[in-house]
């Protein structure tokens, strides 16, 4: 996505109001000035109320053949398509546990994540801001089968990839090309 077509949907994001009650009370939210800009306020709980992204981690993980692996999306608006298997960090769960979970409830591999290759911001779709986290990872253990939200998985050289779902994941790729030289 190019830099114009972000900016758009952030400053689409900032204007639309997406909430309307408050979490802790349940209390109708107005608008009102917190110095900075307009934001949803709780009356009853005297205090502003942010809507923060949602986390999301990715496992990068290379074969002994410089293969990466892949999930085929079986649910959503990128049904179809391939991704570095993903998913959202639960509340409360470091991001680190996260990747090894969800890495497994998608591929049913073990893995230790080594290092973070990539963080960055995504709309996708535009009215979900997420910030999403791709680790490095070694695998470990565990028979590769998709499962959860995919419908296939398997490792693919870097030149030879199947139709992407996500341009953060090709500019990880690119990423990983260029520092192990791949």
């Amino acid at each position: 996505m190019r830099y114009m077509e972000r900016e758009k949907i952030k400053e689409t994001l900032a204007k639309k109001q997406r909430l309307f009650y408050c979490s802790h009370c349940g209390n109708r939210l107005i608008n009102s000035h917190d110095g900075e800009r307009e934001r949803p306020y709780c009356t009853s709980c005297d205090s502003f109320v942010y809507e923060n992204p949602g986390v999301g981690v990715a496992a990068v993980v290379l074969d002994d053949n410089n293969r990466i692996l892949l999930g085929r999306r079986k649910i959503g608006r990128k049904k179809g398509l391939w991704c570095i298997p993903c998913g959202y960090v639960d509340c409360h769960e470091d991001v680190w546990d996260a990747v090894v979970r969800e890495l497994k409830e998608e591929t049913n591999l073990d893995i230790i994540p080594q290092e973070v290759l990539q963080v960055r911001s995504n709309f996708f779709p535009p009215q979900k801001h997420a910030v999403g986290i791709w680790f490095m990872a070694r695998w470990i253990g565990g028979e590769l089968r998709a499962q959860d939200d995919l419908e296939d998985a398997g490792f693919f050289y870097l030149d030879d990839l199947p139709q992407m779902a996500f341009e953060g994941d090709l500019m990880v790729i690119e990423k990983i090309r260029q520092k192990y030289g791949i």
